[in-house]
């Protein structure tokens, strides 16, 4: 099977999104219709969660059926009841004496700062994400849940950038597939961590050959002005994502592999995990084959590096939001800083 650098490499994940681009928002579900073992990490300040108290360890549920990653604030968890009627429709859910209850859990991210605050991710955009869920690579950039997403927000909306949604995967032997798809819409900048430059974020006030393009949100925040601004990007930013294997991983062994993941938020964001994000991370196990959840833990990582950086540079430019892969070289100088 050929890779498609995108966490449908994992069998048993399918990808469905659906967005309304005169309101810039959008969802994305990650489906296993098989279900799958369940664990979350949670490090963020301002999260907006559905779902997450059972997929810690000590808990009688084991497998869920769908992450939603949605936009719409708090408005966006609406999307999941969608996706457990489809769900219900598929007679995909938890069995109890009754009937299957379809477990579901979700993250938000706050994107009402673009198009129309008014029109969330509701029930029937959650429903018709899953009519088109495939095995397909997703789109990456403005799509599903990544298309109200921006970077950057110390000196609030007027000075950010767009992002958006992005997937990658990788094969760590024997067959052991690991994948991630993750939003970035984080309070700070994106960094890529092989030149340690910054790619996307809060562009300076003042742009000319004697200021960077690039503001650099962590030296702002220990500046005068940083301190004056700073909570004008409060709840408006978060992290969200899926990372995901086929190999066979206890509950215990996948809540690890959430928590390891947040290393790839951490070294892609800069600062991350701050009380104005809501960082959030999923793991799945769909159990195929068999895997060392240490080398899973440490690839999944690594793929939520790449996943990051992927949501930013296919992000594209919207009405005053440049996009990392519009801006110039020439043109960041001095925010590598």
């Amino acid at each position: 099977m050929s890779n498609k650098n995108s966490i449908t490499d994992v069998s048993g994940i399918l990808i469905g999104q659906f967005q309304n681009l005169n309101a810039m928002t959008g969802c994305t579900v990650i489906l296993c219709k098989k279900g799958a073992i369940g664990g979350v990490d949670q490090r963020g300040g301002a999260p907006g969660t559905r779902e997450t108290d059972l997929l810690r360890p000590m808990h009688l549920v084991e497998k869920i059926h769908a992450v939603l990653l949605t936009g719409g604030s708090a408005f966006g968890l609406d999307a999941a009841s969608g996706v457990m009627h489809w769900l219900e429709e598929q007679r995909i859910g938890f069995r109890t004496a009754e009937m299957k209850v379809p477990i579901v859990s979700a993250a938000v991210i706050y994107d009402l700062g673009l198009g129309d605050p008014k029109i969330r991710p509701n029930a029937e955009m959650g429903f018709k994400a899953c009519q088109v869920a495939t095995s397909n690579p997703p789109k990456e950039g403005s799509f599903g849940a990544g298309t109200g997403a921006t970077v950057g927000k110390i000196f609030g909306m007027k000075q950010a950038m767009k992002s958006g949604i992005g997937s990658a995967s990788c094969d760590i032997g024997n067959g052991v597939k690991v994948g991630a798809i993750f939003v970035a819409n984080a309070f700070g900048d994106v960094i890529d961590p092989n030149t340690n430059a910054i790619i996307a974020g809060a562009r300076s006030i003042v742009i000319d050959k004697k200021h960077p393009y690039f503001a650099n949100t962590l030296l702002q925040m220990k500046s005068f002005v940083g301190k004056q601004v700073m909570n004008l990007a409060s709840m408006q930013n978060t992290v969200i994502g899926v990372v995901a294997t086929n190999a066979r991983l206890s509950k215990e062994e996948v809540n690890k592999v959430a928590q390891m993941a947040q290393d790839g938020i951490a070294r892609t964001i800069r600062p991350a995990h701050t009380m104005f994000d809501g960082d959030t991370v999923f793991a799945l196990s769909t159990g195929q084959k068999s895997g060392n959840v240490n080398v899973i833990g440490a690839f999944a990582a690594e793929m939520t590096v790449q996943a990051i950086l992927s949501a930013v540079r296919h992000a594209k430019s919207f009405s005053t939001f440049p996009a990392a892969s519009e801006v110039t070289n020439s043109n960041k100088i001095g925010g590598e800083k």
